[in-house]
């Protein structure tokens, strides 16, 4: 679309864009994220017709305009030959322009045989040619194909694929095998297949991905994208699977990843430091004791694959079909201070299955059908262990939880050619996850919690436990279910190309949620360092007193239903105000609703417009130097999980008592309670909550402002530059606030009774921002308003996360040989709001974490946030020595994450609202986040292939070598300081997540 009086050679070198682009793994894309599709366009004869092929049987034809200008939009992905007709004749012609998804590949003829009218042999495109920098995006990602894919040694998931992207780190292993872009929480990005959502749709961390043979190209996004898109303020993931031809095609792999070719972690012990003065450990024995035994622990992994996929009706009813089966068996030894110590003999089975129809109803009609299947099961046995004697002691019957997510998905995509001018495409899609959490070994008693702190005059000197030996467990029948239409409609009008639609999606959840296994609940016992020291003066608790030995019930149940709607519109401009200017303009109007079990809405967000705007600047006009930039508003929706514990009825309550004597069982017997009763800190009793009262009722979404300055260079005509800054401000975020005593002061400061007044123990707000609450009369006949500033709830700032980054790459693409890419990050995230969750205690409960409970525990959190990476640098590429044998690598080394302490607050070891040791305040002194990091993080993969020619190259054996230099730094500590009052945790600083060891992969490929 872009005019140019350049030399012919140079466009003959932007011809071969799509293919180049297609095997090069960075610079900026196109201006869509989670598209399906690409576009060609470039320069012509004025009155000429410009004709397609592709291999999916896909034939278009559109005319060149007055300009010399021409554009096909919404390809399908594959290899095209493109045609210049002059009179009926083709007169100049393209062979093998591969699409990348959502790019615009430039196929121009302006200077060859199409101008002059004079025939000629068509020109085959090849890798050769160096792409120029695309300058139809303002955006910033990274496409990844499936040559790549099959070259570069990486996990077999998206989520390793991403770490290819720059910005884009590992989160916490609490979470699951999750990402963070630029410094955004882990429950903040986006997952999509074929264009339909497919994130987690309970907590929104981390998604279904597709087969790894059957990914065709995975875009990486890590931010400027357009209006048509939203519902993420961290980055998308985006996959399109393949698709078949003209041609059949099929294959298979097998690859095992040995146990005898795999490290092991080393054991770890007890820290043996001298606690502060006036601290003692909670077991004086433990220090510099052996905490877990890893000797032994061993893996191997299994998985098979294979595909089909070609013609079923030439040139219009096309098939692909991919199934994928990988299990994975292998013991770990759990801590000493678990429940009870074992050596878990696990097995993961994790089969996907993935299905593809394209029918080209006619040359203006395109639909497509989607079948996905993809399972997570997860099993083991326990073999005892005893510390003492360092032995197992066999099978006792017990078992570690059995888990099993199942998602299947259904997907449709029409698209429609109207007019050369005018496209519309819809898709709509369904899906359905069930959730089984339980544990096959649980009996009808009650889990032992905290058996090392059993008064040793009771139980013999060893601990008791029961057979229970997990807290928690699901509802038989857990599910989410999702559905939802995206239409868009694409009108190319002189240099405007505008776009607009509608994205709607239906998110809802049936019996989600745990219960507390066993008889429904557990015991949990505990040992005071200062037995006279009152437990909880605020719920009423006393102080153990005698050697401090005491014991709680604890229960915990939040099953529940609920739903979110989330509706979008959104309208954008392309327009190309000059050949060397791009110009995009958009807004987006989403709408969140969240629904309690009870159908009652809890958040109604109303209407949210997100400005975008964007420019690409073509300097020369040659595509060689493009300076770009953007500036968006992205908004992000609460997933159905923060009714789990908020807008539904929920138990979490704890009952203190002293003891006299221990059961076989492990129960306390001789029970004297030391409060109350049954308490809770946060005023979870299982009473209904009122919907209303819950949620501020002028609730703000979590919002994110983005900013993005960059340039693309090309050096020379075999290497590619450039920069890009990037700043992130958190404009909004939500939380819950657990501080009643504050807000029925400001009840009473109004002159209302705090007493004829329902007050909930938690509601959801936004930290710094004033809020207006509704809450239900205490005699049931109408509500009383209260609005809340931050100073109401004692708050001395609102929430915070800004991030900043500048990016530096350096790029060879792949020439037929080799390829390599560099890529330096330097960035800070800081705050005192990482985002939805609580990385340092592993906290999932999205929205809902104990930062902003109440102002004590957010004093002194300003620091360094959990995905804070200040240095990463990351390299990777491969080189084709010969027919036979490719090599290939990479590289990832940055610096360790921010490490956090909590405890008790001050040198008083105080507990202004009974959370215990949550505050940042570590042995009486104020602690920061992040005023300490981990050690730095380096990982070296490295891979070898041969495809012998005597098989025509169709056969492939390979290894690939994780972590060759077998690094073993932790990625996340135990960073919890005290179990109690002047009591220093033995497991404090212990490592949780560890890098995976040395480790390797052989593989044997067939494909024909």
């Amino acid at each position: 679309m872009y005019l140019r009086n350049i030399r012919q050679t140079q466009l003959l070198r932007r011809s071969a864009l799509a293919f180049a682009l297609a095997a090069s793994l960075g610079g900026t894309g196109a201006v869509l994220a989670q598209a399906t599709t690409g576009s060609i366009f470039g320069q012509a004869a004025p009155g000429s017709t410009i004709q397609i092929s592709g291999s999916t049987g896909v034939n278009r034809q559109v005319p060149v305009d007055q300009d010399g200008r021409y554009r096909i939009g919404n390809l399908p992905l594959g290899s095209y030959t493109v045609n210049v007709v002059q009179n009926g004749q083709v007169v100049d012609s393209r062979k093998n322009v591969g699409l990348t998804v959502g790019a615009g590949s430039e196929v121009s003829f302006v200077g060859s045989a199409a101008t002059s009218a004079q025939s000629l042999e068509s020109v085959t495109v090849t890798a050769n040619a160096l792409p120029p920098i695309d300058v139809s995006s303002v955006d910033s990602r990274t496409v990844v194909t499936s040559e790549q894919l099959a070259r570069l040694p990486l996990g077999r998931n998206a989520e390793s694929i991403a770490l290819l992207a720059p910005g884009v780190v590992t989160g916490s292993g609490d979470f699951g095998r999750v990402v963070s872009f630029g410094g955004a929480g882990v429950s903040e990005n986006a997952y999509y297949i074929n264009g339909y959502n497919t994130s987690d749709p309970l907590k929104n961390l981390g998604g279904v991905s597709l087969p790894y043979g059957a990914i065709d190209q995975q875009e990486i996004y890590t931010g400027g994208y357009s209006a048509a898109y939203g519902r993420s303020d961290g980055g998308v993931i985006s996959q399109v699977g393949k698709r078949g031809t003209n041609e059949w095609h099929f294959g298979a792999q097998v690859l095992w990843e040995p146990k005898f070719a795999r490290s092991q972690l080393g054991n770890q012990y007890f820290r043996d430091a001298t606690p502060p003065a006036g601290y003692v450990y909670t077991d004086e024995s433990l220090p510099g004791t052996l905490y877990r035994n890893r000797k032994g622990d061993t893996q191997w992994t299994r998985t098979v694959s294979g595909y089909v996929g070609g013609p079923l009706i030439e040139d219009r009813l096309f098939l692909f079909v991919a199934a994928e089966s990988e299990k994975t068996e292998g013991t770990t030894t759990s801590a000493y201070t678990s429940a009870k110590p074992a050596t878990n003999h696990y097995t993961y089975d994790l089969p996907k299955y993935y299905a593809k129809l394209d029918w080209n109803i006619n040359d203006s009609n395109i639909l497509e059908l989607t079948g996905i299947r993809s399972t997570d099961e997860r099993s083991g046995v326990y073999n005892v262990y005893d510390y003492d004697t360092r032995t197992h002691l066999g099978k006792d019957g017990t078992f570690p939880d059995t888990t099993k997510v199942s998602s299947k998905y259904a997907i449709a995509k029409y698209t429609s050619y109207i007019t050369d001018d005018l496209t519309f495409s819809a898709t709509y899609g369904k899906s359905k996850t069930d959730d089984i959490l339980k544990n096959p070994g649980n009996s009808d008693l009650p889990l032992i919690s905290g058996a090392t702190n059993q008064d040793p005059a009771l139980n013999g000197g060893s601990p008791i436990r029961t057979n229970t030996v997990t807290s928690q467990q699901n509802a038989p029948d857990a599910n989410s279910k999702t559905h939802g239409l995206r239409a868009d409609l694409e009108w190319q009008v002189g240099d405007h190309r505008l776009t607009g639609g509608i994205d709607n999606m239906k998110f809802s959840g049936h019996n989600e949620g745990v219960t507390t296994t066993g008889p429904g609940y557990l015991w949990i016992y505990n040992h005071s360092g200062a037995p006279d020291e009152v437990i909880d003066d605020r719920l009423g608790v006393g102080a153990p007193g005698g050697d401090g030995y005491y014991v709680q019930k604890y229960i915990f149940s939040t099953t529940t239903s609920m739903s979110v709607d989330q509706k979008a519109y959104y309208l954008e401009d392309k327009w190309q105000m000059t050949d060397k200017f791009l110009l995009t303009v958009g807004v987006r109007n989403d709408r969140f609703t969240n629904y309690n079990n009870n159908g009652e809405s809890y958040v109604n967000s109303g209407n949210q417009w997100a400005p975008r705007i964007g420019a690409s600047w073509d300097v020369f006009g040659d595509s060689s130097l493009k300076i770009y930039g953007n500036l968006g508003r992205y908004y992000l929706a609460l997933p159905n999980s923060v009714a789990i514990r908020g807008a539904s009825s929920s138990t979490f309550t704890r009952e203190y008592f002293t003891y006299t004597g221990i059961t076989a069982n492990g129960e306390p017997t001789g029970l004297t309670p030391l409060g109350p009763g049954p308490v809770s800190s946060n005023g979870e009793y299982g009473q209904p909550n009122d919907a209303k009262s819950i949620t501020a009722r002028d609730l703000d979404s979590q919002y994110q402002d983005e900013a993005i300055l960059g340039f693309d260079k090309t050096l020379g005509s075999e290497w590619v530059t450039g920069a890009k800054f990037t700043l992130r401000k958190l404009q909004a975020a939500i939380d819950d606030v657990c501080d009643t005593d504050r807000a029925a002061e400001k009840l009473a400061a109004q002159g209302v009774d705090p007493d004829t007044v329902t007050i909930p123990g938690c509601v959801i707000f936004n930290p710094g921002k004033t809020n207006t609450f509704s809450f239900a009369n205490a005699d049931g006949n109408g509500r009383t308003e209260v609005k809340m500033s931050s100073d109401d709830w004692g708050f001395t700032q609102g929430a915070k996360r800004k991030y900043y980054a500048l990016d530096l790459y350096l790029e060879h693409p792949f020439d037929g040989k080799w390829f390599a890419r560099f890529d330096y990050t330097f960035s800070k995230s800081y705050g005192n709001t990482e985002g939805q969750v609580k990385s340092d205690i592993g906290q999932d409960d999205i929205s809902k974490t104990q930062d902003w409970d109440a102002a004590a525990l957010m004093i002194h959190s300003n620091g360094l946030l959990a995905n804070d990476r200040k240095h990463q640098f990351k390299a990777y590429g491969s080189y084709q020595l010969t027919p036979e044998w490719m090599f290939s690598g990479s590289v990832r080394i940055t610096s360790g994450a921010p490490k956090s302490c909590l405890g008790f607050f001050g040198p008083e070891e105080d507990d202004p609202i009974s959370y215990g040791s949550s505050y940042h305040s570590c042995a009486g002194k104020l602690y920061a986040p992040g005023e300490q990091r981990l050690p730095w993080v380096k990982q070296l993969d490295l891979a070898v292939e041969y495809r012998p020619a005597f098989a025509d190259h169709k056969l492939a054996f390979g290894l690939q070598l994780f972590n060759v230099t077998n690094e073993r730094k932790p990625l996340l500590q135990d960073y919890t300081y005290e179990d109690d009052k002047f009591t220093l945790s033995n497991t404090y600083g212990a490592g949780l997540y560890y890098q995976t060891p040395r480790y390797a992969r052989l593989t044997a490929t067939y494909d024909f």
